[in-house]
């Protein structure tokens, strides 16, 4: 069962996925997802890592209506993802593969990290839109050194996806997590 705190950070997730903002995930928001990473200059239209983003995005979706759209009408609520991610920690190996996909597509230069420029382009292509980061990278870069190296992206990931402790570093991945007033 989700906390409130991961019901507060997967509303986030919830309402950056879903594109036409009709309340629900259907394959045409995983799709719009899949498009705006492809604005990511890695991401080239027929590139490998294109054909990978597109799979990992697409997978996402198939995992989530395999698991949770239990009336099986292509309709998944943020109840559905929410029941999804309690099942995530089982799948540690399936959240971190798509973290090697995520990498390899922010780190524009190809240098093997991900500095905090490129973060910030991660954060406003996951959510569409301009998000204010300040703060979250110096948060994640736990050894300072400036960059995340794809070890500590790996990590942080498999954070976001599956952890319900605020003060875990990988919570801030895509964004600051709005909290309750």
């Amino acid at each position: 069962m989700a906390t409130e705190f991961q019901r507060d950070k997967l509303a986030n997730v919830f309402r950056a996925f879903d594109a036409d903002d009709n309340g629900y995930l259907d394959e045409r928001d995983f799709q719009a997802l899949a498009e705006r990473w492809k604005e990511l200059p890695r991401v080239r239209e027929g590139s490998e890592l294109a054909m990978r983003v597109d799979t990992v995005v697409r997978g996402w979706w198939d995992l989530l209506a395999a698991h949770v759209d239990t009336d099986h009408d292509g309709k998944v609520d943020l109840d559905g993802v929410l029941a999804m991610v309690d099942l995530l920690p089982t799948m540690r190996e399936v959240v971190a593969a798509t973290a090697e996909t995520v990498f390899d597509a922010v780190d524009e230069n190809g240098d093997g990290r991900i500095s905090p420029a490129e973060h910030r382009r991660l954060v406003d292509t996951w959510h569409g839109e301009s998000v204010d980061t300040a703060g979250v990278f110096d948060r994640l870069d736990q050894d300072g050194d400036g960059w995340l190296s794809r070890a500590e992206f790996t990590v942080l990931w498999i954070q976001f996806w599956t952890s319900a402790d605020p003060s875990d570093p990988g919570n801030q991945l895509c964004g600051p997590v709005p909290t309750r007033t």
